[in-house]
């Protein structure tokens, strides 16, 4: 889009740790919970979000708060959102990719089970296909439309939060800035770490078309490069 408002900034947010996270397994779209300590590190990256991007930002007076609707995404949102009275508006579009058949099985079980697709699916060669995953390049065509969507329903005074998964923050901004035809596989941006988050900054060129600029990725809490990240007991 050209010439129209639009947010001052948008934050990516991966959810916290699951249980499946913990053994590995892919979730796909499976709505499965945050465990214990996702919950815990949820509450930890809502307190450094909101210190970083809110209280010292007085001069920015609203907030839009989006989520996949499933379970582990929303619970992250609300965490941030909650205290600061906002809502949270699901959207399907910023599901996390599904891996078809291939969803709920632990990475070394695909490994024993589907050698040589789990191969070709590591190198990004897309072995995870033919198990009826969605294709990347699909996943972020829909979240680049989201992210268009919901930055342009506000102005300058306003930012963007959207809360989502680790395959579709790094597919939607492969999209979004250009990546995916650098290389046809798709694997220029490495994966979020749970609870971390990506911002993104507006780029108005000569003509007035808007581009996105990544300021920051793989940002999280300062606690989050200790090792209580995922040991809170230490």
């Amino acid at each position: 889009m050209t010439g129209t408002a639009h947010v001052r900034s948008i934050t990516l947010v991966r959810h916290g740790r699951t249980s499946y996270n913990a053994q590995h397994r892919l979730q796909g779209q499976i709505d499965i919970p945050l465990d214990a300590i996702g919950s815990w590190q949820v509450l930890r990256t809502a307190e450094a979000l909101r210190e970083l991007y809110v209280d010292r930002h007085p001069d920015i007076p609203n907030r839009i708060v989006v989520s996949s609707d499933l379970g582990r995404a929303m619970a992250t949102a609300h965490a941030f959102a909650d205290p600061l009275g906002l809502d949270v508006h699901p959207d399907e579009r910023v599901r996390e990719r599904s891996f078809g058949d291939w969803e709920g099985i632990s990475v070394e079980e695909l490994a024993e089970r589907y050698p040589q697709d789990w191969r070709l699916w590591s190198e990004f060669k897309g072995g995870e296909l033919k198990y009826g995953a969605e294709p990347k390049e699909a996943v972020g065509a829909r979240g680049a439309a989201a992210l268009d969507d919901w930055a342009h329903r506000a102005g300058a005074d306003t930012d963007l939060y959207v809360f989502s998964h680790g395959a579709w923050i790094a597919q939607t901004l492969q999209t979004l800035l250009g990546l995916g035809g650098a290389g046809a596989d798709f694997a220029g941006v490495m994966g979020m770490r749970n609870a971390h988050w990506a911002r993104l900054i507006p780029f108005e060129q000569a003509d007035g078309t808007l581009r996105w600029r990544l300021l920051d990725y793989n940002h999280g809490p300062a606690i989050a490069d200790t090792d209580q990240w995922e040991h809170p007991a230490l």
